[in-house]
């Protein structure tokens, strides 16, 4: 196993921009009285876990990363990978669980496929007889 991964999918850097604009903004109400100083543990906190969560694919296997800590999943145990209603992903494991990978949606799922070496299977073409008239 490398030490390094093939590819790293992680949320959008919108999201550690918007956690840092709530760090900036919580920073005057948090300053006002040591009371509300905990406030600032909310973005903080925030922040990171968007930097982070995220899936890391190697060839072997899948890690996916969390807040405090994270998965790893090697490819043979991986029955399908399968995007949901709102184009998350979730790998379907060999024993029935199922694990969402953070990070990959509907769109960068052929990169991660492409990363690990795994060619995305296309659906068979089905041939439809003509309607009789």
């Amino acid at each position: 196993m490398s030490s390094r991964p093939v590819l790293r999918v992680r949320k959008s850097g919108a999201v550690l921009v918007a956690a840092g604009i709530a760090f900036v903004g919580t920073a005057p109400l948090a300053g006002s009285t040591w009371a509300l100083a905990p406030l600032l543990l909310i973005p903080v906190v925030f922040l990171l876990w968007a930097w982070r969560a995220g899936t890391d694919v190697f060839p072997d296997e899948l890690r996916v990363r969390a807040l405090a800590g994270g998965t790893t999943v090697p490819w043979d145990r991986i029955a399908e990978l399968a995007p949901d209603r709102s184009g998350q992903v979730s790998a379907l494991l060999d024993n029935g669980n199922t694990i969402r990978l953070t990070g990959v949606t509907r769109e960068n799922l052929p990169l991660v496929l492409a990363a690990a070496g795994h060619a995305p299977e296309k659906p068979a073409e089905t041939t439809e007889a003509p309607a009789e008239q």
